[in-house]
């Protein structure tokens, strides 16, 4: 009896030890299993945590990419600016790098060895064409457009006194005023009435000095052969002068047919400089004439030549709307001789405006030696 009881007893006890052991097992492979569990719970976030990087990386591609573009875009603003500075484009020494600030298409220039580029940007000239150039030729100290055909108004009238005194007149003739010499073009106004006797020197100053048409036109008609051969005389002598995109249709400049370049037009005024009267009265502040025994009154048309700050050789102004105001000018700037040329100017002022700032320029460039006065 006890044999089996100890029997029982001991395989009470291997069962639960064999309990224990399946228990255990179990419980093992319970916690094994948690470990898979927890690991694939966890993979997702090791994977994000792993493509974490790849998006900091195409982040800072992204930023890699923006700073190309921002360095494209200082470049451009870089090359921008190089265009708009004259000294900043001069650096490289390219001429293809020459600036062309906006409407405007600026020249180099030299004066004594020295290079005029310096203070260029701050030259601010508002006229539609420009040109500043040494008397005797050469390069242009400044130019705007200078070499577009455009109608040059009453700047005719340098060309007509340049005809007129070849022909080598009796200056002290009398001329008479007709219907032909009145302004059915544009209706500009006269006090010289049809009918009045001037001597065709007078004739020569008013239209020199005060821009007078009728008395320009009857210096045209009374002309060996007529107006016709008056006008063939002015384009010839243009032609002798180098004026290649210049052409004349009447000796007034009322016609906008009458067009030039500002180019064109310094080889003009260079030319009629060598005229000592057409020197004389282009720059007569005002004279007198007697018309039907009245007593005129007339003023030069350019307000410059009373300037005492002003030393002008030469100088005639034009207007037409087709034209804008124009003024031309021999003058001595800084000690230079120079030709002067505005046209298309469209304020009642902005042609004196700009030759005040280009003599301005001048003088402050010769002054910070930056130009040696010839």
């Amino acid at each position: 009896m006890r044999m089996m009881l100890k029997a029982v007893v001991l395989w009470g006890a291997l069962a639960v030890a064999a309990g224990f052991a399946s228990i255990g097992a179990v419980h093992a492979a319970d916690k094994a299993g948690s470990k898979i569990e927890v690991q694939k719970s966890k993979s997702p976030t090791t994977q994000k945590a792993k493509a974490r990087p790849v998006s900091k990386a195409s982040s800072s591609q992204r930023v890699a990419q923006k700073g190309k573009v921002a360095s494209r875009v200082s470049k451009a603003k870089s090359t921008r600016v190089a265009k708009a500075s004259p000294s900043a484009a001069r650096v490289g020494g390219s001429k293809s790098s020459r600036p062309t600030q906006k409407g405007k298409n600026v020249a180099p220039a030299m004066a004594g060895g020295v290079d005029l580029w310096q203070g260029q940007e701050h030259l601010a000239v508002r006229s539609g064409s420009a040109l500043v150039i040494a008397q005797d030729g050469g390069e242009a100290l400044y130019e705007k457009n200078a070499r577009i055909v455009v109608p040059i108004a009453s700047i005719t009238k340098v060309m007509t006194a340049m005809v007129v005194l070849d022909s080598m007149p009796n200056l002290q003739a009398p001329i008479t005023i007709t219907d032909e010499d009145v302004d059915y073009l544009k209706g500009s106004r006269s006090r010289l009435q049809v009918g009045s006797v001037i001597t065709r020197e007078m004739a020569l100053l008013l239209a020199l000095m005060s821009s007078e048409n009728r008395a320009a036109n009857a210096l045209g008609r009374h002309y060996p052969g007529g107006l016709p051969a008056f006008i063939v005389a002015m384009n010839r002598k243009a032609a002798s002068l180098g004026m290649s995109r210049t052409h004349f249709a009447d000796p007034t400049g009322l016609t906008s047919n009458n067009v030039s370049t500002a180019h064109d037009l310094a080889r003009m005024v260079a030319a009629a400089y060598r005229y000592p009267l057409i020197r004389e009265f282009s720059t007569t502040p005002g004279a007198t004439a007697e018309v039907k025994g009245r007593e005129l009154e007339y003023r030069n048309t350019n307000q410059l030549v009373k300037s005492p700050t002003w030393e002008i050789g030469l100088s005639k102004t034009g207007y037409i709307q087709e034209a804008g105001k124009c003024l031309v000018m021999q003058a001595r700037v800084a000690d230079r001789p120079v030709v002067i040329v505005l046209l298309d100017s469209s304020g009642k002022q902005t042609r004196i405006g700009d030759a005040n700032r280009i003599k301005r320029w001048m003088e402050s460039a010769s002054a910070s030696g930056k130009a040696t006065p010839a």
